[in-house]
């Protein structure tokens, strides 16, 4: 049975006015599930005016008002989430347990949000200057909108509009056509749990509906999760329209093991990193460097049969470790990796192409895929798959294996497994990254923290989320005041100095 999946405007799910669809498959079984209906430039002008006209009202609503709101929300998370998951993984693929630990950690940004009383609080300076005293608050920005991927389609943006709706913004959401039924859930449970009509919307569509959230005039701020050549391209057009962007791009995340890592580990580690939702991950490890001859075939001598070993079906089945890719055109593009890593010379230990498996013929599956010998010219090394390959790229010492990683443009996230706390110090601050971690293969920060990487994995002055996030979504205004006390020292013509 194929279900319509419309927009939400104003409070109410919406068809669009124009006539266009996209097709939604389950991924397990190739099989379309939804017509999806895809926005007007019309109905992005809609969702732009009910987010205007719901602003102030909800701008002026104390921050415990809104933060209620926002527990309730959570409640209500909390107690359909085994809901939202099948879902996700009907729409996206991903195994259940994942889907339900994507929806647990954007829960956690939630609960960070809550505390809306808290982090708005301003500074207050008395006597700056005689009975001078200043003081300063953060204020919302206005309209803000929200550009999200397919492969976190309820965490992604909880990262965004939790923290926007506290600091008293209203939202409008453009989610991934590949996945877009969770958005529509959690538009029905904001609403629920007491959000004004108007504060959340949520608009469906392509490359048109994005140029037109990203040049609207009413929109102030955007915030995008994506590729890199589009996080470029939103950030300077966003900008170039007056608006405040962040913009996360694409990542190749290394994971150094040095010859004193705890092995067993460290391939568990890679694993779960490297293949776990098969790869579709911003955080996800690309790159196994082990450091040394004797590391290297170590490594692969216990990581090989555990990549064949993948527990690979639908994301319904209990015991699968790893689901089907997103879409037949993602299937494509992963295996055309996987040919171009051969041709390019790499050494192919585990080759995925070859996954059979009954029940599954008709789904996007494919295995995990292993490559050895991958040197820094390889475009499988270089670009971004967003598969289940894994490329081990050998370095003879730790500081050949640093300057690998810190030449890279992409720098989202990294590791380092080893039990030398020099060596990871000196990795912790000297390499050039946003996201470290040391024995920990996926650093993504808690919520209380903020999220985001360096160079071409990020454009903008601020993460997501955490005390990055109240900063991007609010304005800073600082009110100088003094009060008559019938004493007149006439005008003052220079700058003043509070003398």
């Amino acid at each position: 049975m194929t279900m319509t999946i419309p927009g939400f405007i104003d409070g109410r799910r919406l068809q669009s006015r124009s006539c266009r669809t996209s097709s939604v498959f389950n991924p397990a079984t190739g099989e379309q599930t939804g017509a999806l209906v895809l926005a007007s430039v019309e109905d992005v002008d809609a969702a732009v005016a009910a987010a205007r006209r719901a602003f102030p009202a909800w701008a002026n609503t104390p921050p415990l008002r809104r933060a209620r709101v926002l527990n309730r929300f959570l409640r209500i998370l909390e107690d359909r989430i085994d809901h939202l998951a099948r879902v996700i993984t009907a729409e996206h693929g991903k195994v259940l347990s994942d889907a339900r630990g994507e929806i647990l950690r954007g829960m956690e940004v939630v609960e960070f949000a809550t505390a809306a009383p808290q982090l708005l609080k301003g500074e207050v300076t008395e006597n700056v200057g005689t009975r001078v005293d200043s003081h300063s608050v953060r204020q919302p920005l206005g309209v803000v909108a929200g550009i999200t991927p397919f492969n976190f389609p309820a965490m992604v943006p909880m990262w965004m509009f939790p923290v926007a709706l506290a600091c008293g913004n209203s939202f409008v959401l453009k989610p991934s056509e590949r996945d877009p039924s969770a958005s529509l859930i959690l538009a029905d449970w904001l609403k629920e749990a007491g959000l004004p009509d108007g504060v959340f919307n949520v608009v469906h569509g392509g490359k048109d509906v994005v140029e037109a959230l990203i040049t609207h005039p009413g929109v102030s701020a955007v915030s995008f999760v994506g590729s890199t050549p589009i996080a470029k391209h939103i950030h300077q057009t966003a900008t170039l329209y007056g608006k405040r962007c962040q913009a996360l791009g694409g990542a190749k995340n290394h994971m150094i093991v040095m010859p004193d890592a705890d092995l067993d580990q460290a391939v568990d580690a890679l694993m779960g990193a490297a293949y776990g939702s098969a790869g579709e991950r911003c955080m996800a490890i690309s790159v196994a460097v082990p450091v040394g001859h004797a590391t290297a075939e170590r490594l692969i001598e216990r990581l090989a049969p555990k990549v064949r070993a993948l527990n690979i079906g639908p994301g319904t089945d209990p015991n699968a470790e790893m689901g089907p890719l997103v879409t037949r055109q993602h299937l494509e593009k992963v295996r055309s990796y996987i040919d171009l890593g051969v041709a390019e010379g790499a050494k192919l230990i585990v080759d995925g192409r070859d996954f059979r498996r009954q029940g599954c013929e008709t789904g996007y599956f494919i295995g995990g895929t292993l490559f050895d010998d991958a040197t820094r010219s390889m475009r499988i090394y270089r670009e971004e798959i967003f598969g289940p390959v894994l490329g081990i790229v050998r370095a003879e010492s730790y500081d050949e294996a640093a300057e690998l990683i810190n030449s890279h443009e992409l720098a989202n996230g990294t590791a380092i497994f080893t039990r030398d706390g020099d060596a990871a110090r000196e990795f912790a601050h000297q390499i050039q990254v946003g996201m470290v971690g040391v024995n920990v293969p996926i650093p993504i920060p808690m919520a209380f923290h903020s999220f985001g990487g360096w160079k071409s994995s990020l454009f903008g002055d601020h993460n997501m989320h955490g005390p990055e996030g109240v900063r991007f979504y609010t304005r800073l205004k600082t009110i100088t005041t003094r009060w008559p006390t019938g004493v007149r020292a006439g005008a003052e013509f220079v700058m003043p100095t509070m003398n």
